[in-house]
């Protein structure tokens, strides 16, 4: 997501810019076929199109309204990965010990038990956020000139997810999650497995195994609600109409608008001839603000639909999971060398 406080104006102007060179080839079409030529029969009253201009506001804000609705919740389910996350490290510290072990195991033993749960945490994080980067169908907003003219791509599309997964699994577990569709969850039932066994040998207390089981469950439920987001798309009868709609009007305002500059220049031309008669030309300004305040609304609603796609307006979840893996691994002791740094921000964006 975009990290300064706000969008400078001539960034908004470059995201934005082909679009407005239609607005100012189209109205000036429009206007010098009205100066030139005898067709100033060809208008629309400003009533229909208060209507359609009425209308397509009511959608556009209904459209930006729910948009923002999942953006919020995408980051809220993040924000409680985080929080589950530093539970959980800070419970397999604690609870796997040698209290209640038969045949107690060294302490080295523990810390590697600790270190194995832990690591397999960060591959689970890892791979929830690859999967939330794999394109859907309905995900074209990451393809669009604009979005791709910088050259910034997510940390996902920079590295394979074996690659990402190999400093956090063993061979046995990596070979085991590559082979499953849904790799997240099966990183999950490792975990499980893991604490089952560490329960049967005596070094998590039943209580301890019910507790981390429980944190599983939570990892479980984010997961799904995650995945949810990414899988089911804004129904396209809100993310498609509106953009309709909103073309239409543009469309078809220089009819209405370009005749009631005519009519006021008619006015101004009793006093000023020179300013009156060229008073029609000043619609292009108009025309050209109204246009792009409609289109950049619209196109910020269609850009914020997919939190996850992998723009610069998506939930920073590869920048979240990173912050976690540092906590975490700082926790279990490890030197500052050994910890990676958080992803480089690229023209003020954090994946």
């Amino acid at each position: 997501m975009y990290t300064g406080r706000i969008y400078r104006f001539k960034d908004m102007a470059r995201w934005t810019r082909f679009e407005s060179l239609f607005f100012i080839a189209f109205i000036t079409a429009w206007v010098a076929a009205y100066y030139f030529l005898d067709v100033e029969w060809l208008m629309i009253p400003w009533t229909p199109m208060a209507l359609i201009g009425t209308a397509v506001a009511f959608v556009i804000g209904f459209q930006n309204n729910a948009v923002y609705g999942r953006i919020w919740e995408a980051r809220k389910i993040w924000g409680g990965i985080v929080n589950t996350s530093r539970t959980f490290g800070m419970f397999v510290q604690d609870m796997v010990t040698n209290e209640y072990a038969s045949e107690p195991k060294s302490e080295a033993q523990l810390k590697e038990a600790q270190k194995v749960l832990t690591y397999r945490h960060i591959a689970w994080m890892t791979a929830l956020r690859y999967a939330m980067r794999q394109l859907k169908s309905w995900e074209t907003t990451s393809q669009h000139k604009t979005n791709t003219e910088w050259g910034i791509t997510t940390p996902e599309a920079k590295m394979s997810l074996e690659e990402a997964l190999k400093p956090y699994l063993n061979a046995e577990d990596l070979k085991y999650v590559l082979s499953k569709g849904n790799k997240q969850t099966a990183l999950l039932y490792l975990q499980s497995h893991h604490l089952r066994m560490l329960k049967e040998q005596g070094c998590l207390w039943e209580f301890s195994f019910l507790q981390l089981e429980s944190v599983l469950e939570e990892l479980f439920t984010l997961q799904g609600k995650s995945e949810r987001i990414k899988n089911f798309p804004d129904p396209r009868q809100y993310a498609t109409l509106n953009h309709y709609f909103m073309w239409l009007l543009l469309l078809l305002l220089p009819m209405a608008l370009v005749p009631q500059f005519i009519e006021i220049g008619a006015g101004i031309a009793e006093t000023r001839p020179v300013l009156g008669s060229a008073f029609i030309w000043l619609s292009i300004p108009i025309y050209v603000a109204v246009a792009w305040i409609f289109h950049t609304m619209e196109r910020i609603g269609r850009t914020g639909e997919n939190p996850f796609e992998g723009t610069a307006n998506d939930v920073p979840i590869s920048a979240i999971a990173r912050g976690i893996e540092i906590d975490l691994r700082e926790n279990l002791g490890e030197a500052a060398n050994e910890i990676p740094e958080p992803f480089p921000v690229e023209y003020g964006v954090q994946f």
